[in-house]
C-alpha cells in the first residue's frame, strides 16, 4: 500500500461505505478522479477478479491479433492457428517494446519492431537475430523457451473475453456460475449457444466523460427512469421493476413489463425455452467490475465498460439474437429497430453520468447517500468495491 493511496482513500471512509444503506455514504470523490487511485483500483480490485477486455467476434479469423490498452496496461488478444483465443502482455521479452501496434491478420510471425525478435501466435519466442553476435542467431547461453510472451488467464463467455490479471482468482466457471444458473430459468440449458451477432450494425461504441463506476452504478438502478428515459419508462415503467443482487458480484434490475416488440414494431425469433408466462420479463445485470448484460425473450446484449482514464470510459455494446434465422434479411428491420431503441436509451444516460462526474470535483459532495428502497443494487455494488479496497489497504 502506498502512502499516497492510503491518504486518498482512508480506511475509516471505506468503513462508512460498508455501513447499512440508511447510514452509508458512497465512495469518496478521489475514487472517481484520481490517477493514483485509478491504478490502485486496477492492481488491487479489478486485477483480482475477472474483467472483460474485448469480444471474440473482433478476431474474425485464425491468425488475427488485436492490441488493447486496459487501464493503461498494453495487452494483446490473439487467435492462434488452431482458432483458439489467448491473451498476452503486449511487450517484447527482450527490452519491453510494445509488440503489436494494430489489429490485423498475421501471416507468419509477430515481429518486434525494435530488434526484430519474433514470436508465434502461441506466444513462443522463435527468432532472435544476431543474439550471439553479427550473423549468430542462436546462443547456447540464451534459452528461447524461457522467454516467450507472458500469458494471462483468459476465458470466453457470451461472446466476451475475460482476463484475470493477478492470476489467482477462482476459476471463471465458478465466477459466472451463479448468473448462468439464474438465467437457465429463462434461456434453458442451450440458450447461450443460440445467441448470434448479425453484422457490424448490431454494435455501438459510446465515449462518456465519466469514471467507469458511474456507468455501473447508473445501470444498477431504475430510480432514474421517469426523468432520464421517458420513452423506456412508457413501456417498462419504474413500478414494473424489481431489484437484483446476488453472489456478491451481480446486481441490477428486472422488469416484468418489457414491451419493445409492440412499442417499436419488432418481430424476432424468441428463445425456445423462455417461459410463456414471462414473455414480458427482462433482466439487466451488472457483472462486477465492468460488464452490463441484458436479456429479453427475443434478444440479449452485452456491454463492456472500458476504463480509459479516471474520467473517461468507452462503452462497447453488442446485440445478440436467437438462432441463425434471426440474422436473415427478413429480420433486418427488426434488428435495426432494436439497436436504435438501445442507442436512444444509452445515449440518454450520457448526460446523467457525465453530470455526476462533474459533481465529483466539488468539495460540497462527500460521497453522497442512498435511497433505502431505490438505490439498493447501487449500494450493493459500492459495498463490493469498498470491501475489496479495504482488504487491499489492510494487506
Amino acid at each position: 500500500m502506498s502512502n499516497s493511496t492510503s491518504q486518498i482513500i482512508p480506511v475509516n471512509f471505506i468503513d462508512r461505505v460498508l455501513q447499512p444503506i440508511a447510514e452509508s455514504t458512497g465512495m469518496p470523490n478521489d475514487a472517481y478522479v484520481s490517477k493514483d487511485y485509478f491504478h490502485f483500483e486496477r492492481d488491487n480490485v479489478i486485477a483480482r477478479t475477472w474483467a472483460c477486455i474485448g469480444f471474440s467476434a473482433d478476431l474474425p479469423e485464425k491468425g488475427f491479433v488485436k492490441p488493447v490498452e486496459f487501464m493503461d496496461l498494453p495487452l494483446v488478444i490473439m487467435r492462434n492457428r488452431q482458432g483458439e483465443i489467448q491473451v498476452f502482455h503486449n511487450v517484447c521479452s527482450h527490452r519491453g517494446m510494445k509488440l503489436v501496434q494494430e489489429a490485423g491478420t498475421i501471416q507468419g510471425m509477430i515481429r518486434c519492431p525494435y530488434h526484430s525478435w519474433t514470436y508465434d501466435l502461441d506466444g513462443n519466442l522463435k527468432g532472435t537475430p544476431h543474439i550471439g553476435g553479427t550473423g549468430v542467431h542462436k546462443d547456447e547461453r540464451f534459452k528461447c523457451e524461457k522467454h516467450g510472451l507472458k500469458p494471462l488467464r483468459a476465458a470466453q463467455w457470451m461472446g466476451m473475453i475475460f482476463v484475470n490479471l493477478s492470476g489467482d482468482a477462482p476459476s471463471f466457471e465458478e465466477h459466472i456460475a451463479p448468473l448462468a444458473q439464474r438465467w437457465e430459468a429463462f434461456l434453458g440449458e442451450d440458450g447461450m449457444a443460440l445467441m448470434r451477432q448479425a453484422d457490424s450494425g448490431d454494435r455501438l461504441e459510446i465515449t462518456v466523460q465519466c469514471n467507469w463506476k458511474l456507468a455501473v452504478e447508473n445501470y444498477c438502478e431504475a430510480y432514474h427512469l421517469p426523468w432520464v428515459h421517458p420513452s423506456l419508462n412508457s413501456y417498462s415503467r419504474l413500478e414494473d421493476h424489481y431489484n437484483i443482487m446476488f453472489s456478491e458480484r451481480f446486481a441490477g434490475q428486472g422488469s416484468m413489463a418489457y414491451n419493445l416488440s409492440d412499442t417499436a414494431g419488432t418481430h424476432l425469433p424468441q428463445f425456445p425455452s423462455w417461459p410463456a408466462d414471462k414473455l414480458r420479463h427482462a433482466e439487466y445485470v451488472a457483472i462486477f467490475p465492468n460488464v452490463l448484460l441484458g436479456i429479453q425473450a427475443d434478444h440479449a446484449f452485452a456491454m463492456m465498460i472500458d476504463p480509459i482514464s479516471p474520467e473517461q470510459s468507452l462503452e462497447h455494446l453488442r446485440l445478440f439474437y436467437v438462432g441463425d434465422a434471426a440474422t436473415r434479411p427478413e429480420y433486418a428491420a427488426s434488428r435495426k429497430a432494436t439497436v436504435e431503441s438501445w442507442r436512444v436509451v444509452f445515449n440518454e444516460d450520457i448526460e446523467a453520468v457525465e453530470g455526476m462526474q462533474k459533481g465529483r470535483r466539488s468539495p460540497g459532495f462527500g460521497g453522497g447517500v442512498f435511497s433505502p428502497e431505490m438505490d439498493v443494487p447501487t449500494h450493493f455494488f459500492q459495498q463490493w468495491l469498498a470491501s475489496q479496497v479495504k482488504s487491499a489497504l489492510e494487506a
